[in-house]
């Protein structure tokens, strides 16, 4: 009989034993606390709980209850491997807990061993990948590979499968990243337990899968946390939410900002109180980490060096040249047949002059009690001016390299809106000289100082203001005028034998104005007596054997989707497009289906592009080292129309023979020059955008 009990004793333990291999704890969620940080507390990963809790996919909320495996509810068959691994090598082995963010090649990196050599140790990575809370055993550098591989039982004949990582883009979908890898969204998700419920632009995804020709130099930037500076902070730190520096990217904005990062507009300004003056692209705010992969910091430009750069073309040596900075590869190339890429024309060997007209006021800025720092600071316009200015002298480098026969001269315009010392230039001689002029900025300056320099034949280029141009023959503006921009959208609809038909609210009554009196042939979709559109009367106006362009103009979300739903609907039955004339925020917002905006193809005018043209890339990432900051607007509109200039110079014809003949193309703008019935010179390069299939923006024209 006792042998009997003792029998039973010991089948009873050994039961018990393998239940409790499988042992599920219940776990309440504190206040801030995110399924990473649960993951962690108990050595699983993230996936392992969503596989257990399906609904914590959405987010979990304070005193949810969570069913989590414990560390010996799975066991870790990498970790038995390991164990078998480190008893094989005769040198010693140390762990490793892996991170969120952690990547194969920073642990590698960090312990100073091959890709090889840690999935030896750790076999479980070649099928189960890289996860969150996994500990690792990290072997001697000089441990055999071979061994490793003894204790999973595999030559070394089948590799270990490489894994690569993917940074997210903006209107990517795990869908589509999954397509282009050629995996699965399930795999993704199991890989990368923190995209279940959203996929954020930058976030670093790892992939199954052999990965495109990519640079794999580039690591990420570790980021160290502010401490904290307020009391709610200091709570939130308790709580378990950890910070990290965000640069601001170009055309972001806090509403772009406050989704990206789960928080209010209202919360984000608290933990960053600089934002209740507004998101400048490159400032640096303390976020919530998680949300995106860290990226480098890159360092302002420091107001003291500004300073510095502003005085030195001033002070012009006695032969008017300045000095050249360091050299700079630029080039223009065009997909565009009817665009001419320009380049030096040999046996062009005389020396061309180019005057720059740039409102520093330094006059003023010297006798101003305000610092230069806090003037930088604070002036809109001088910092408008610096950003131009830094442009400019990025075409400047790019001349010396293609060692174009030009001297320029940089001279302080000391504006106003209505004044400047143009004149006082003019009556010493400065300008007489020169084969071109670029700027004021002001339109009335600009026109004023074309009238002084008409009757020697120069041409002046006015940079950056958008206002319809008094009739002046040697005067060019560079930038399309408003009209102009609408009126290429609509000859480019007509190009395409289009119908055109416009859904426009009754509060745009100058779009409306604009419509009847300068493009016949647009019909108008009725309103009803509310305001909003009448779809019956829309569709009655669309054909069914052309191409249907459909104008929308109205900042009302309501008409917005009534118009968006109708078009989708009748895509079955004829060709429709979506046009617009000009930014609209309301199809911004997420009442606003952007794959509807996709399907429709959403068209609109430009006189900018965005571009990846390797010309373009190379601009970006030289004037990156050159100011330690990517370039905005105006900085890269100070490298268009210098260099554009420049190139025109050296082409064996006038400034105006050239703009007469040639169209040419920089890293965002066009030029197509034009001369005006009523005299002067206009640009009318405007691009036409809009949205294809695969979710990037193309130029249609």
């Amino acid at each position: 009989m006792k042998y009997y009990f003792t029998l039973f004793s010991l089948v009873f333990l050994v039961t018990c034993s393998a239940f409790s291999q499988e042992k599920v704890v219940k776990y309440k969620v504190s206040s801030g606390e995110t399924i990473n940080e649960i993951a962690q507390k108990f050595k699983v990963t993230p996936y392992d709980i969503y596989k257990l809790n399906p609904d914590a996919r959405t987010g979990i909320a304070p005193n949810t209850v969570l069913l989590v495996p414990t560390k010996a509810g799975k066991p870790d068959s990498g970790k038995t491997e390991a164990v078998a691994v480190k008893a094989n090598t005769s040198g010693k082995t140390t762990t490793h807990e892996v991170q969120p963010k952690e990547t194969l090649f920073g642990i590698e990196k960090k312990y100073g061993i091959s890709d090889d050599a840690l999935k030896a140790a750790n076999p479980f990575l070649v099928t189960n990948g890289l996860q969150i809370g996994q500990t690792l055993t990290i072997p001697s550098k000089g441990a055999a590979v071979k061994a490793g591989v003894a204790a999973t039982g595999k030559t070394a004949k089948t590799g270990p499968e490489k894994y690569v990582y993917h940074d997210v883009l903006p209107k990517e979908t795990k869908y589509s990243i999954a397509k282009e890898y050629k995996t699965t969204v399930e795999d993704l998700e199991k890989r990368n337990p923190e995209i279940v419920s959203n996929l954020p632009v930058g976030y670093r995804v790892t992939i199954k899968g052999t990965a495109p020709k990519t640079d794999t130099n580039a690591a990420v930037a570790s980021n160290t946390s502010k401490p904290a500076e307020t009391k709610k902070a200091d709570e939130a730190v308790k709580k378990g939410t950890t910070y990290m520096d965000y640069q601001v990217k170009p055309k972001e904005t806090l509403y772009s900002l406050s989704r990206t990062f789960q928080l209010t507009q209202a919360e984000l300004t608290e933990l960053n109180p600089s934002l209740a003056e507004g998101v400048k692209e490159g400032m640096v705010l303390k976020v919530p980490s998680g949300f995106l992969a860290p990226a480098p910091i890159i360092a302002q430009q420091q107001p003291q060096q500004v300073e510095k750069t502003v005085e030195k073309p001033i002070d012009n040596s006695a032969s008017g040249g300045i000095k050249i900075l360091e050299k700079v590869k630029s080039e223009t190339v065009s997909a565009d047949p009817e665009v001419v890429e320009l380049t030096k024309v040999r046996g062009q060997n005389e020396r061309k002059k180019l005057a720059l007209l740039l409102p520093f006021n330094l006059a003023k800025m010297q006798s101003d009690t305000m610092s230069s720092a806090n003037r930088i600071k604070n002036d809109k316009f001088l910092n408008m001016t610096l950003d131009f200015y830094s442009g400019a002298m990025m075409a400047i480098d790019s001349a010396k390299v293609l060692k174009l026969p030009i001297d320029v001269s940089i001279f302080d315009s000391q504006e106003t809106k209505s004044s400047s010392n143009v004149s006082a230039l003019i009556s010493q001689n400065k300008l007489q000289g020169a084969n071109a002029v670029i700027g004021p900025f002001y339109q009335s300056n600009a026109e004023s100082t074309a009238n002084s320099l008409r009757l020697y034949n120069i041409p002046v280029i006015s940079p950056l203001s958008k206002d319809t141009a008094n009739p002046i023959d040697n005067l060019y503006q560079s930038i399309p005028t408003n009209d102009v921009v609408r009126s290429a959208v609509f000859d480019y609809m007509r190009s395409k034998n289009g119908n055109i038909v416009a859904v426009v609210d009754k509060k745009k009554e100058s779009v409306i104005s604009y419509i009847k009196q300068n493009q016949k042939g647009v019909v108008f979709a009725a309103l009803s007596e509310t305001g909003g559109l009448d779809v019956a009367s829309l569709k009655s106006l669309l054909l069914p054997n052309r191409m249907n362009y459909v104008v929308m103009e109205t900042g009302n979300t309501a008409m917005v989707k009534t118009t968006i739903k109708a078009l989708l609907d009748v895509q079955k039955t004829c060709q429709v497009q979506l046009v617009i004339l000009e930014p609209n925020s309301t199809l911004d917002t997420d009442e606003i289906s952007f794959e509807s905006l996709v399907k429709l193809k959403l068209m609109y005018p430009s006189v900018t592009r965005e571009s990846d043209d390797p010309a373009v890339l190379i601009f970006e990432k030289e004037y990156r080292l050159k100011n330690k900051v990517n370039p905005n607007t105006y900085a890269t509109r100070g490298f268009d129309v210098t260099f554009d200039t420049m190139m025109r110079l050296v082409q064996g014809k006038t400034y105006q023979e050239t703009t007469d003949l040639l169209t040419t193309e920089q890293v965002d703008n066009k030029f197509q020059y034009y001369k005006k019935e009523d005299g002067g010179h206009a640009n009318k390069g405007v691009y036409i955008l809009y949205y294809d299939s695969d979710l990037t923006l193309k130029v249609a024209n």
